[in-house]
């Protein structure tokens, strides 16, 4: 993307040429909760460079020392490259081929997003209470996409990423299918994704209803006779047979065990790993990091500072498969970022339907901003009159963080 195509882009913000002359009236003008029209955030106005000691990676807190180290490997790789001097910046977005101007979107990750009825329908108990008594004092919600936005992963197996940035193809590619296969390594050991495959969910509570509460503590799942298929069952009756009351209660107890494995491995995924694999994502994350230009930690500061307002919350809609998905989340160090109530997957619905049920559970009254890359989202986002902020590279998160620190998101 050339340096400054985003001066296409039409913008809430005013084009001054310096933050200074930003007219408060047309910032003040992504506060209202009904849209007039569907823009997409300019983001040619800010500075490419800005200061790394106003930020801090405190916000975070780890409770256990390993979560500790291998969190470390991200955070503290991104520091020297705050700072995006302008000839950086430029090589970052001068490849007009692989780099859409602000105009256009392709889509250039892997298809995903969807969501379904309203999580809170599904909700019970204290959770319930808790959660509407917290979305009550919100003021404005952050949706993001994950891959090519948050972190660097689906053109790591591509080798798009490694083409457009002039990266080792080899080296990138093979750090990507060593992540995948760590991937898949916790969605099927911990997460029963050979279990859930087939029966993907949008959101962990939605089929929370079926669930009776059983204590799962001594539960055999690998002898319940559970079949994600629901074609290998020789049961006479509704054991086992897909969409039965035993069949959906068996898949309840999953993704209630699904969100306790998350909830407890959210600051300490390494808990989820022997001390080898352990220390090998270790490695794996800080030699991404590397590869990316710290694009992590770049985006990090942003989610860190929505994280830090009482006001806001961070929400992911992502279009890979939910329980892929939530490894995933861990893997990369996100799980204190995104708690698992706040994670779509838009696999089945597509994001224009996940977007319909975040208004459903947050209200019309709070202000919504959609971070991403894609063209599905950019579409979802205009179909809501939500303001969209693209992401196409290192320039595009320094800038959002920019905004935000000066309260313009």
């Amino acid at each position: 993307m050339p340096h400054h195509s985003s001066s296409t882009n039409a913008s809430l913000i005013s084009t001054s040429s310096t933050i200074a002359n930003i007219p408060a009236a047309a910032v003040a003008s992504i506060s209202n909760q009904d849209y007039p029209t569907y823009t997409i955030l300019g983001q040619n106005q800010y500075q490419a460079c800005y200061p790394s000691s106003s930020f801090g990676v405190t916000g975070q807190t780890n409770t256990d020392a390993e979560s500790t180290t291998l969190a470390a490997t991200t955070y503290q790789s991104e520091k020297p490259s705050v700072m995006v001097p302008a000839p950086a910046a430029q090589r970052l977005s001068s490849d007009p081929s692989t780099s859409p101007s602000l105009s256009q979107t392709t889509p250039n990750k892997d298809a995903d997003d969807q969501s379904r009825k309203n999580m809170t329908s599904k909700n019970r108990g204290k959770r319930k209470a808790d959660a509407t008594s917290q979305d009550s004092e919100l003021e404005r919600v952050f949706l993001w996409d994950l891959d090519e936005t948050i972190i660097i992963f689906h053109s790591l197996l591509t080798g798009s990423y490694a083409q457009k940035y002039g990266k080792d193809p080899t080296v990138v590619i093979g750090s990507g299918l060593t992540m995948e296969e760590m991937i898949f390594e916790v969605a099927d050991t911990h997460l029963f994704f050979n279990d859930l495959e087939e029966c993907d969910q949008v959101h962990v509570e939605d089929v929370a209803s079926d669930d009776n509460g059983q204590d799962l503590s001594n539960y055999s799942f690998s002898t319940d006779g559970f079949s994600g298929s629901g074609g290998s069952s020789s049961h006479g009756s509704s054991v086992g047979v897909q969409g039965g009351v035993d069949w959906m209660r068996k898949l309840a107890f999953r993704y209630r065990k699904v969100r306790e494995i998350y909830d407890k491995h959210k600051s300490n995924v390494g808990g989820l790993l022997s001390p080898q694999r352990k220390e090998a994502l270790q490695r794996l994350r800080a030699e991404i990091e590397v590869l990316t230009d710290s694009w992590l930690g770049t985006a990090l500061k942003s989610l860190l500072l929505i994280q830090s307002r009482k006001n806001c919350v961070n929400v992911l809609i992502t279009t890979t498969q939910l329980v892929p998905a939530l490894a995933k989340v861990l893997l990369y160090g996100l799980g204190e970022i995104f708690p698992i109530e706040n994670i779509y997957s838009a696999t089945k619905i597509g994001k224009e339907s996940c977007f319909e049920r975040i208004v459903s559970r947050f209200g019309k009254k709070v202000t919504y901003v959609v971070i991403g890359d894609g063209r599905d989202e950019e579409i979802a986002a205009k179909q809501h009159n939500m303001p969209f902020w693209r992401i196409t590279n290192h320039g595009d998160l320094v800038s959002l963080h920019q905004a935000l620190e000066l309260d313009f998101l």
